[in-house]
């Protein structure tokens, strides 16, 4: 068996990959071997944009929003303002839809989203319940179309709120604003100060080259998404390539659709066949995939990190348990409310339970739980990713909680 330049074989039908193979081709392909800059510019975004793909939006905001922490976790501290020009000013790189589900996705995914908005145009969507009243619709595109980018409560003149949906109060106004959105008859023009979206229409906020693309088929788009799931995943199952863009969305998808995708980009040589350590099902690695002798990374990863969203593929690779406990009631969570596991080296070596108390500038580890064969600079390592992390949250001190098994190493590294 011989190897090619990226470090993997290159005459062999199958590759075969041990775990620890994979894992540092999935660390990789999303970016953890890429040299920080002293000063990340928009150059350094998009190159690290361009590993993960999407950027998953959420609005829990106990340590940071959900979307900037990817981007920290491999750039290191970087200025925020980098994604709200990316995502709100021209040149327009990024726009929010759900491409996984609630993201920022490049703005030319637009195009090949347009089968997924059909769908919801048509059936309407759970969250929305069904699709909106024709006149409320009307009235809503018209007031945007002639006034500009307004907020839910921009519009709602004070309709009656109703308690659903997790618990968010959500007006008939809010419903029919998000079925437009979802059905791609307004877009997200920027998030306002309260985290609210900014609704528009589409022709005001994606350029209009990209709008003016014509409708891809049912299958290229298939074949689009998979191509760049592969590409971020490295080395992936069907089931993995299928989730990084949830073409599970797509009305009437099948597994089947999608095998054909992956079986074109195997002939053409974009997939290669492989098989990993433990995994039973069939992967596929992309062409363009490398495989270092070792990754030294060294990163918090959110909750909603594309490293560890699909939990079944980061139990594998990492042979990491993790499930996020927001919504478990408190008496029941057995690591903590909002919990980023660390990834040191090509493993993930601990977790801790995060919180920012920005009253007094409080970085606080309310856990800290080491994995079994954690190396000994585990606390060392953590501790200073920690510092770092506070520092760009703009926090004075870190602050360690007596729970969890690191936490006694930790609090001494942290207090020297």
């Amino acid at each position: 068996m011989t190897t090619g330049t990226t470090g993997l074989p290159s005459t062999v039908a199958t590759i075969s990959l041990s775990k620890a193979q994979a894992r540092r081709v999935a660390l990789v392909a999303q970016g953890f071997r890429d040299p920080r800059h002293t000063v990340p510019t928009m150059r350094t975004f998009s190159r690290t944009l361009g590993r993960t793909g999407v950027l998953q939006i959420d609005s829990v905001n106990v340590l940071q929003r959900a979307h900037y922490m990817p981007l920290f976790s491999r750039m290191g501290p970087y200025d925020v303002d980098l994604l709200q020009r990316a995502s709100e000013r021209s040149p327009r790189r990024l726009v929010e839809y759900w491409a996984h589900v609630a993201a920022y996705m490049p703005v030319d995914l637009w195009p090949y989203m347009r089968r997924r908005m059909e769908g919801y145009r048509e059936r309407g969507h759970a969250w929305t319940q069904e699709k909106a009243s024709a006149q409320l619709v009307d009235s809503l595109m018209s007031e945007i179309r002639s006034d500009g980018a307004k907020t839910s409560r921009d519009l709602d003149a004070g309709l009656p709120h109703q308690r659903e949906n997790w618990g968010w109060n959500w007006t008939e106004t809010k419903r029919a604003l998000e079925w437009l959105f979802i059905s791609g008859q307004l877009a997200v023009a920027r998030r306002n100060s309260q985290f609210e979206r900014m609704y528009d229409v589409p022709e005001r906020v994606i350029p209009q080259a990209v709008l003016d693309r014509p409708d891809p088929t049912p299958h290229e788009t298939r074949v689009e998404l998979i191509r760049r799931a592969a590409r971020s995943h490295g080395v992936a199952t069907v089931h993995c390539l299928r989730d990084y863009y949830r073409l599970t969305l797509e009305r009437g998808e099948t597994t089947a659709d999608s095998m054909l995708a992956v079986e074109e980009l195997v002939e053409s040589g974009e997939l290669l066949p492989a098989t990993i350590e433990g995994w039973a099902r069939p992967a596929y690695l992309h062409r363009d995939a490398v495989l270092p002798r070792r990754v030294d990374a060294r990163a918090l990863l959110s909750p909603f990190d594309p490293v560890v969203w699909e939990r079944e593929r980061t139990q594998r690779l990492f042979d990491f348990h993790y499930r996020i406990e927001i919504y478990v009631p408190e008496a029941k969570r057995q690591f903590g409310y909002y919990v980023l596991p660390f990834l040191l080296g090509d493993r993930i070596v601990g977790r801790v339970d995060l919180k920012a108390d920005r009253k007094s500038g409080t970085l606080l580890v309310q856990a800290a739980y080491a994995e079994e064969g954690a190396p000994p600079e585990t606390a060392e390592e953590l501790a200073a990713e920690l510092w770092q992390l506070a520092a760009w949250l703009g926090l004075d001190q870190v602050v360690v909680h007596p729970r969890g098994g690191l936490a006694e190493a930790l609090g001494a590294t942290i207090a020297r």
